[in-house]
């Protein structure tokens, strides 16, 4: 394609993503609290937010094996109209099992960030709009506006209680709020309608057809993104929010302005992190931002007051997301142009499984060992993955950190 044509194919991509994680942020934070407000258990609630990783997980799986056979934009429009029917449901009903259902066809990011099958097609698809020099900063700024729409939509969240204000009762204030999820993944279904049927240049290949090479990077790779995401699941913005609402008893709104804030410090963090990989490499730059965050966790759990917790939280968030265009970088840098599709598709799966096990465990750590624990577990779980990373894949270049002689 052109250079003129891959930059509108970016823009577009970059304007839908921004829609969707308004969607997002605002979910995540309301979704917990809502639930809570219908009634539902600690238990309860944690069912309902693995039931929709587990879609996620699902979304991922059929484009994984579907993705070399149907093009790009059916992909991405059929993966914002889940959401639309899942969320009218889950606002319509109170029932419990109807409400976990609702969930899992949704495939909600209750984590707060995009997790689910939409970002395996964008990450295979923006390489080859890009040089490899410039492939970390285009991911970069692809997550840039993700995080500042999921902090918009944190903001979003408070709109329950500016409703309550003019006389609705909280349950319709939150059911009118989150109604706006499914006017904003309409909106960006109708971008993606826009886009080429194909876009990546290339005959993707099935995940079977990866090449001697590329199989084994794949194979460990995706072993380890699985580790990060469970622990990663035991700290998801819904379970985080209900963390702050039980422990230090503050209103919704309170919450919302800190994941807000919290989300605006992740979106600068993205361009420090491209900034750093130039410098130290991606995988350094991937493993030593991480360990710290891991280790905030602590200080988070440790602290009785709510202003140091809210404190370390956004310290954590100003480093927690460095790994993410790096990572998503670096997956793609080390495979063939016709097998990101497949090894997008297989990191992200692995990681969605990851992350939807975790919740209903986080659950019942809270009912059993109290509200503190899942957040000792994800830091433990966390750091491991760090060391590990760095021990398979530091001597693993990416073609840019590849020494020209």
């Amino acid at each position: 394609m052109s250079p003129q044509e891959a930059r509108g194919l970016r823009r577009t991509l970059y304007l839908a993503a921004f829609l969707r994680a308004l969607a997002i942020g605002l979910m995540a934070v309301l979704i917990g609290l809502y639930a809570a407000r219908l009634g539902l258990s600690a238990r309860q609630i944690g069912v309902i937010l693995s039931c929709a990783l587990w879609g996620a997980a699902l979304a991922a799986l059929l484009t994984l094996v579907a993705g070399s056979r149907v093009h790009e934009r059916t992909l991405l429009v059929s993966l914002c109209t889940l959401p639309v029917l899942g969320a009218a449901v889950f606002l319509a009903a109170d029932d419990f099992k109807v409400l976990a259902a609702a969930a899992f066809v949704g495939m909600f990011n209750v984590h707060g960030r995009d997790r689910g099958a939409i970002p395996i097609v964008e990450q295979a698809v923006f390489p080859a709009t890009v040089s490899d020099a410039e492939r970390t900063k285009v991911f970069a700024w692809y997550n840039v506006l993700l995080d500042a729409g999921y902090a918009t939509g944190g903001l979003l969240a408070a709109l329950p209680a500016l409703l309550e204000a003019f006389g609705l009762e909280t349950l319709q204030a939150m059911r009118a709020s989150l109604a706006i999820f499914c006017v904003l993944y309409g909106v960006a279904a109708l971008l993606y309608a826009r886009l080429p049927r194909s876009m990546s240049g290339v005959a993707p290949v099935r995940l079977g057809q990866l090449s001697p090479k590329s199989r084994p990077i794949v194979t460990k790779i995706s072993l380890l993104f699985f580790i990060d995401a469970f622990g990663g699941g035991f700290i998801g913005s819904a379970l985080l929010a209900y963390f702050f609402a039980e422990r230090f008893g503050v209103p919704a709104a309170q919450v919302a302005v800190l994941f807000a804030v919290g989300r605006v410090l992740s979106a600068f963090s993205h361009l420090a992190a491209a900034w750093l990989a130039k410098r130290i490499g991606l995988i350094n730059t991937m493993v030593f931002t991480h360990i710290p965050t891991s280790l905030l966790l602590f200080t988070i759990v440790a602290t009785d007051d709510f202003f140091w917790a809210a404190f370390f939280f956004l310290l954590r968030e100003a480093m927690n997301e460095m790994d993410v265009p790096t990572r998503q970088s670096y997956v793609m840098a080390v495979v063939e142009p016709q097998e990101r599709l497949a090894a997008s598709g297989i990191t992200s799966l692995v990681r969605s499984c990851g992350w939807a096990m975790a919740p209903m465990l986080a659950g019942v750590m809270m009912t059993a060992g109290g509200l503190g624990l899942p957040l000792i577990a994800a830091g433990v779980t966390k750091i491991s993955y760090d060391l590990l990373l760095w021990r398979e894949f530091r001597r693993v270049k990416p073609p840019e950190e590849l020494d020209p002689a």
